[in-house]
């Protein structure tokens, strides 16, 4: 018996080493006992710790290795709550400066944070972006809700019980009227009333190449600009930054993959 029941602990144990853990959201009291209405009709996501190690979902597995966008978190926290900012736009001036990944971890980071609750929309209609790096499907698009086409409810997803996340499934025709027409206007004030969430976060096109942009984020409070190091130039962060002035109020400039840091922030990430 002792012989059997060892061998059944040393496979439990080599199992547990093979197959892939989801990463689970913190357990935590709703709002007022229960969730707001339409949280819970969300179909909710689980990210395995292997997909979310291979995709640098950092902040998934929590611990130190999260510190950075935890901080991240906060600052944005703090400043929304000093200027009573409600909807976060979060812009790069090209591609591949890591916007897409920061939204992702900021999910985990804002799912810790057990008194928010959070609504985070892919806007960059042209690409899957934040489905593929969280690896989830979906069926339709955010194009498909702000045509007023597909309900929230039937499309969003949810981390925990206080992140609620809209993705794209490709690239979507018509993206910058899309964006800019009153419909969606009044399809993001229709979620904005139901989830009653405390932020709103849009992960936004780059703003070279495409007018996307510009004729949506005067429905936001703030822009966050993230650059690359050692690629993005000083003209571009300048013009970038000009360039939202004029549609918006800009929280700040995240530096990302940066290699020349002074420990303070970690994993190439910087902040100002």
């Amino acid at each position: 018996m002792e012989k059997l029941q060892a061998a059944i602990e040393k496979a439990r144990a080599q199992r547990e080493k093979t197959e892939p853990r989801a990463v689970e959201p913190e357990k935590r009291q709703p709002r007022g006992g229960k969730l707001p209405a339409g949280w819970a009709e969300l179909k909710p996501i689980h990210v395995s710790e292997s997909h979310a190690r291979d995709n640098r979902l950092i902040s998934a597995l929590g611990g130190k290795e999260a510190g950075p966008f935890d901080l991240l978190r906060t600052r944005i926290l703090q400043q929304a709550a000093n200027n009573d900012w409600k909807r976060i736009a979060l812009v790069s001036p090209h591609s591949e400066c890591g916007k897409t990944t920061t939204v992702a971890n900021l999910i985990f980071s804002f799912g810790r944070q057990a008194d928010l609750h959070t609504v985070v929309l892919d806007l960059d209609l042209r690409r899957q972006g934040l489905a593929r790096v969280l690896g989830v499907s979906s069926s339709n698009n955010m194009g498909d809700v702000l045509k007023g086409e597909v309900d929230f409810v039937e499309h969003g997803r949810r981390f925990g019980d206080n992140v609620a996340i809209g993705l794209n499934s490709g690239n979507i025709e018509g993206a910058s009227e899309i964006l800019q027409s009153q419909k969606a206007k009044s399809v993001l004030d229709d979620i904005q009333k139901t989830f009653q969430p405390d932020l709103m976060v849009f992960d936004m096109p780059p703003l070279m190449g495409t007018d996307d942009n510009f004729g949506f984020l005067g429905n936001v409070d703030c822009a966050l600009l993230l650059a690359e190091a050692e690629r993005t130039t000083v003209e571009q962060v300048d013009i970038a930054e000009r360039q939202l002035s004029e549609l918006t109020n800009v929280m700040g400039i995240v530096l990302n993959k940066s290699h020349f840091i002074d420990g303070a922030y970690g994993y190439g990430y910087g902040y100002a």
